[in-house]
């Protein structure tokens, strides 16, 4: 068993493949077809290579501290592309707001981090 934070929550992946063809359009977590180009797609997709630059300086820190921040910080930015990856509905900006999985909370956590560096 790990000792990563949220242990109960394991995210499983039924399907990795669409076999939708390569048509220059990628599909968001709400099953609408985008164009690979759109802004929302390169997001998430910085956020990711962000995500994955975090874990090989994770690799290379021996600090239990700043191994912490980082594991929570990584955490957080799945939370950032799932937020991205599911565009709000046009007709409902509430409800859109009650969907987002990135709090003020985690917000403040990171600015305190920030002021602390």
């Amino acid at each position: 068993m790990s000792d990563a934070p949220n242990d109960d929550i394991v995210v499983r992946l039924d399907r990795i493949y669409t076999r939708g063809g390569d048509l220059g359009e990628t599909s968001l977590g709400d099953g609408h077809r985008v164009s690979k180009h759109n802004a929302r797609v390169a997001a998430y997709g910085t956020v990711d290579e962000l995500n994955a630059a975090l874990g090989v300086a994770r690799l290379h820190s021996s600090d239990v501290v700043w191994d912490a921040w980082l594991v929570r910080i990584q955490n957080d930015l799945f939370d950032v592309g799932a937020d991205l990856c599911v565009p709000p509905p046009p007709e409902d900006d509430e409800k859109h707001r009650s969907r987002l999985r990135v709090s003020p909370e985690q917000v403040a956590w990171l600015e305190q981090c920030i002021d602390e560096i």
